[in-house]
């Protein structure tokens, strides 16, 4: 593997040169970023995979959602529509008729916009019509607005006229849009790697660009992380002085069946687990389990996968034949949303109801962050809504 990267470094340095020149263009002005006067918070990271952007935005929504009508818009990563979509079931945004206006004027304006359409498009949340994300997001928190759009901007002008603040998941390099405030994630299990561009590395841009963000977190941290390790941890990162550093781990939740109901299950160590996962990395899932059982088969595929009958087949014949008695299948919350359709329940059934569960996850701060990281937020949300109510 460490041969393969030399011999794609060149490819990184000329990708590299490229994402400069494009930051450099949307710093100095050449190319736009909108800026809106509704609050607007973008969750993001500098690499590929997964950092936690999805539970960080669940906490998010937590927070927020009793107290502000809030949306979140994502690109559906994996969804197989286009354009701007709504998941059903949510308010409609008033009739307004569109403004008419010049290119120029738009460049320049970074007021709300009335939508440029009634009603918005609708679907439901399944993973391809939005992603697995997205859809996660709504059928969790059934009471908020979720949509998808390539465009983000786009996207905005379309939610922000009804809403009180949009969430942005996996924007930090969307650069046509300037967030109010930027959360950055850096994985614990990574902060060491070499700062190596795509497709040599891991990185979507240079690691010098963390300076856009105004709060930086290092999430799927051991629980019990030292201080002396957080500062070491702190190094690597290098937060700058303006930057709000935190520090979070995975907290897991009791297991829910596949339509998201909460069970009294527990894991033994006479259970065998079947886990199905097609997220960027399962080891930190695997270790929890391992904690309960060693009995583990795992079915790993790689991100957002497509779940196709012949996995499900597969998995279910090799259940059938496993002779344990005490025998479950786990999955995560994002793979059960591409479990979807009738070939999934027809195969379910088919082989007898297989017993297949869900294993939730939380964001939980360390150090006692939490209460300073909601203030964060809660101060900027408040600030600007407070600033529009008076215009």
């Amino acid at each position: 593997m460490k041969y393969l990267r030399w011999l794609l470094f060149p490819f990184s340095l000329l990708y590299g040169l490229v994402v400069i020149m494009r930051n450099w263009c949307y710093d100095s002005g050449f190319f736009k970023s909108y800026k809106f006067t509704k609050p607007v918070i973008s969750v993001g990271n500098l690499d590929v995979g997964g950092a936690g952007k999805s539970p960080m935005t669940e906490y998010l929504i937590r927070l927020l959602k009793d107290n502000y009508k809030l949306a979140t818009l994502s690109r559906g990563y994996g969804r197989k529509t286009k354009g701007y979509l709504v998941a059903s079931g949510e308010s409609r945004v008033k009739n307004q008729e569109p403004r008419q206006e010049n290119q120029e004027s738009r460049k320049e304006d970074t007021s709300l916009q009335p939508p440029a359409q009634y009603p918005p498009p609708t679907a439901t949340a399944t993973a391809t019509n939005f992603g697995d994300e997205p859809a996660q997001f709504k059928h969790k928190f059934p009471d908020i607005t979720v949509a998808v759009c390539e465009k983000r901007v786009e996207g905005l002008r379309q939610l922000l006229p009804d809403h009180d603040l949009v969430l942005l998941d996996d924007a930090y390099q969307h650069r046509a849009v300037e967030p109010g405030l930027s959360i950055l994630l850096f994985d614990y299990n990574r902060v060491d790697e070499p700062h190596l561009l795509l497709p040599a590395g891991n990185m979507r841009e240079p690691f010098n660009g963390r300076w856009r963000a105004q709060i930086v977190i290092v999430s799927k941290c051991p629980a019990r992380l030292t201080m002396d390790e957080m500062t070491e941890v702190a190094s690597e990162v290098g937060p700058l002085p303006y930057q709000s550093l935190f520090f979070t781990s995975i907290e897991y939740q009791h297991l829910q069946d596949i339509d998201g109901k909460s069970t009294d299950l527990e894991i033994d160590s006479d259970t065998t687990v079947f886990l199905l996962t097609g997220i960027a990395n399962a080891k930190p899932l695997l270790q929890y389990l391992k904690g309960f059982t060693s009995h583990i088969i795992h079915h790993n595929y790689p991100d957002h996968h497509p779940f196709t009958l012949k996995n499900i087949t597969k998995l279910a014949a090799e259940f059938e034949n496993c002779a344990s008695q005490k025998k479950i299948i786990i999955t995560t919350e994002k793979d059960a949303q591409r479990l979807e359709g009738s070939w999934f329940k027809s195969t379910l059934s088919g082989t007898g109801n297989l017993p297949v569960f869900v294993v939730p996850i939380r964001v939980k701060f360390l150090n006692d962050g939490g209460q300073q990281f909601d203030q964060l937020i809660i101060d900027y949300v408040r600030e600007h809504t407070t600033y529009n109510s008076l215009h």
